[in-house]
């Protein structure tokens, strides 16, 4: 019934729709003839154009040259830039307070590509540094002349250092800057961790120095086993002063005449090197014993109760006193390391070794173990121990009441 009806309206459409095509052969088969006769034509400065042919449109004018590709930004590409060139007088190592320059390492794990990048640096990576007097050089002596500064330029720059630190600060002044600094009221701060002082550190104790006078370092992990020798380099480094030290918290002091836009030039290692080769910290046998000596004291070292227990990333400036104290009573001790890296034990070991003195027994198990040796004299009589005595030679030993002596009002 409905469908007769929506059929005769179908047709009756068609027959209008075939009606008007034949009436109108311009126009479109399937509009009306209105539409094309009152329809937009766009005018010529908006016809399209023939991009093909790259020629010119009706108005003469040239087309477009459209924008180039985008190139994300890289450190790599120094494309028309010259090396950076540092002023700075010492060798550019990428840690300063965890590898000394007098131990030699027997080999390399890698070719020597330079952590600076290619090209970066006007310096020549050697494997573990980048001195800042070219190896290659040599002096009319004969001698090297790469190498850590010389006695005239540490005297120029001891002189411009104490130019930039002025007067010293008097007690009121240092307490403002320590108040200004506490953590419930300032919250930048340069952590210092199992890699100690690394190189790109450095760049950003001078970025906070931009915006504030001192700055808070935050120390832990396995450089706090001397911390007389982390405040050294901080200071040495940087060209700071440290004004406040409370366990592993250091307060660094900028200078009353210290400019940011004259800070040094510091490039920035994109990479860590891979650490070198270095002889075995334990040996066969201890000297001095015989092999079944050897294993029986090694045995005997696992056996005896832990002087202490070390925890992860904590802070180990005790250690040295404790084991010094030990060895006044015991022959052997052993240092609980279980949850540590072994890298980190093993680097502990070798600033006991270095500090208290003592001999390396072994490392098994997760546990530092060590002897105090045939000549062991107790703490006070230790032969090479002195008070503020540090790990790096050639750095002078700096004492606690030097280094935070109050100044005259």
């Amino acid at each position: 019934m409905f469908s007769r009806p929506i059929l005769r309206r179908k047709q009756t459409l068609a027959a209008a729709i075939r009606r008007l095509s034949l009436s109108s052969p311009d126009s479109s088969p399937h509009l009306p003839s209105s539409l094309s006769r009152y329809g937009f034509r766009p005018p010529p400065s908006l016809s399209p154009r023939d991009h093909g042919s790259g020629a010119a449109d009706a108005s003469g004018s040239e087309r477009r040259k459209g924008k180039p590709r985008y190139r994300p930004p890289s450190s790599l590409d120094r494309e028309g830039q010259n090396p950076l060139h540092s002023d700075l007088p010492f060798d550019f190592r990428y840690s300063y307070t965890e590898s000394n320059p007098d131990v030699k390492p027997i080999g390399l794990r890698e070719p020597k590509y330079s952590p600076f990048g290619p090209g970066r640096v006007d310096r020549i990576w050697t494997g573990t540094c980048a001195p800042a007097v070219d190896p290659t050089v040599r002096t009319l002596d004969g001698g090297d002349g790469g190498g850590e500064e010389g006695d005239g330029k540490k005297q120029a720059r001891r002189r411009s250092r104490e130019e930039i630190l002025g007067e010293p600060l008097t007690p009121a002044e240092r307490k403002i800057l320590v108040d200004k600094c506490q953590r419930n009221r300032n919250k930048r701060q340069v952590n210092l961790g199992r890699d100690g002082l690394t190189h790109n550190m450095l760049n950003d104790i001078h970025n906070n120095w931009k915006h504030a006078e001192a700055v808070r370092i935050k120390c832990l992990g396995v450089p706090t086993v001397d911390m007389n020798n982390v405040c050294a380099q901080i200071e040495d480094k940087s060209g700071g002063r440290i004004i406040h030290r409370q366990g592993g918290t250091i307060i660094l002091y900028r200078g009353r005449y210290y400019n940011p836009k004259k800070r040094p030039v510091i490039p920035l290692m994109l990479w860590r090197p891979h650490e070198p080769i270095y002889p075995k910290l334990i040996k066969t046998t201890i000297d001095g014993l015989t092999v079944e000596e050897t294993k029986e004291m090694r045995k005997r070292g696992l056996a005896v109760p832990a002087l202490t227990k070390l925890s992860k990333n904590g802070y180990y400036a005790n250690l040295v006193s404790m084991v010094r104290d030990a060895f006044l009573t015991d022959d052997l001790v052993r240092i609980d390391c279980q949850g540590l890296e072994r890298s980190d034990y093993k680097k502990i070991g070798v600033k006991l070794r270095d500090l208290v003195p003592c001999i390396l027994v072994t490392f098994q198990k997760e546990q530092i173990v060590i002897w105090k040796g045939p000549n062991h004299g107790g703490a006070a009589g230790t032969p090479g121990y002195s008070e503020g005595s540090s790990s790096s030679p050639g750095l002078e030993p700096v004492s606690i009441s030097e280094l935070f002596d109050e100044a005259p009002v």
